[in-house]
């Protein structure tokens, strides 16, 4: 593969994480240090990148040479192996998760890998001021922050939290959204509801109380959600 083949198959590896939701070309000149204009140029195929500048996204997004090789593209296409079929979500904390827009390539992360399209469908109803945000992160959650919402919450458990989801339309209208919602700079995971200036925040379990949240005259109910739970991973 000479340089021209890898600068392409780059460009459509980030093309295709942004398509799906995974990054945004922001984030991206963010975590690397480059212009937004040039990530742009770089993406619509108006500018070609230094060496330098194609190891900083390599480096940001945690990509290697042997990712892009043609072998490994062949076999995604035809779908043969499990590691050509997955997508790769950060596990942050929930600092990160709940005030960082994105994540800084120098932070080490473990990368959470999901089988290809489960994120794919997920709509958004995000915040404009969420429009840069990377969109996936996953945590870890506490027993104690699980066990208000068990059995839909498991102690222990790592959910993937979609940033751009913080309105309080339910994403499916048969059933509540199970909301990451961030509290004194602490998640706290709930159904919510919003009423006379107060965020509702309603447990699963009897046993533990319903919070009420006070907004600030400037704020708005999707400035404290972080986001909606939408995988939920946890061991048998």
């Amino acid at each position: 593969m000479n340089l021209a083949q890898l600068h392409e198959r780059l460009r459509l590896e980030i093309a295709r994480r942004i398509d799906r939701g995974l990054l945004t070309g922001t984030v991206l000149a963010r975590q690397t240090g480059l212009q937004s204009s040039h990530i742009s140029n770089f993406l619509h195929r108006k500018r070609k990148l230094s060496l330098a500048a194609i190891d900083r996204i390599l480096a940001a997004q945690m990509l290697s040479i042997e990712d892009l090789l043609p072998a490994r593209h062949a076999r995604a296409a035809e779908a043969s192996s499990f590691e050509s079929t997955i997508d790769s979500v950060p596990l942050v904390s929930q600092a990160i998760a709940a005030s960082s827009p994105g994540v800084s390539a120098s932070s080490p992360v473990e990368m959470i890998q999901l089988p290809a399209g489960v994120l794919e469908h997920l709509r958004p109803r995000r915040a404009i001021a969420r429009r840069d945000w990377q969109r996936f992160l996953a945590v870890r959650v506490t027993a104690a922050q699980a066990r208000p919402m068990v059995p839909v919450l498991a102690p222990h458990s790592i959910v993937v939290i979609d940033r751009h989801y913080n309105s309080l339309v339910p994403h499916q209208p048969s059933r509540p959204s199970l909301f990451a919602v961030n509290v004194a700079n602490s998640l706290s995971f709930r159904y919510v509801s919003f009423d006379s200036d107060r965020l509702i925040l309603r447990p699963l379990a009897l046993d533990h109380p319903v919070e009420l949240l006070s907004l600030g005259p400037t704020q708005s109910p999707s400035s404290l959600i972080v986001g909606r739970v939408c995988v939920c991973i946890s061991e048998l």
